[in-house]
């Protein structure tokens, strides 16, 4: 079983940043490949970025050269840093992992992009 708690979310305008992390629970972190989706309203989840458990990274075309996957075993959390934020970065962020064929997902954090 894992647990994902996601924080950082809210409300900046646009050309701002954030950070939004993702707390992991148990001993099994570092063996994870983590990822972070989003969902706008009345859109499917897609994809943002992804780390493997050795580090190599995925980004969605739309936020390449804007956001940054990382991540710190030593304290079980996954970071996306979100610079010049658009409007269309408006959605609910989701922390995601897989473990022995079972889909773990976080609560979701809200980020909106408006001036």
């Amino acid at each position: 079983q894992v647990q994902l708690v996601e924080s950082g979310g809210g409300l900046v305008q646009p050309g701002g940043s954030l950070r939004l992390s993702c707390a992991a629970s148990g001993s099994i972190f570092s063996i994870l490949n983590m990822a972070w989706y989003r969902q706008a309203p009345g859109k499917e989840r897609e994809l943002v970025a992804s780390i493997s458990r050795s580090g190599s990274t995925y980004y969605a075309d739309s936020v390449k050269g804007r956001f940054t996957i990382s991540r710190d075993n030593a304290k079980n959390t996954v970071y996306l840093q979100m610079k010049s934020l658009k409007p269309e970065d408006t959605a609910i962020y989701y922390c995601n992992t897989e473990y022995f064929g079972n889909n773990y997902w976080g609560q979701g954090t809200q980020v909106t992009v408006s001036s």
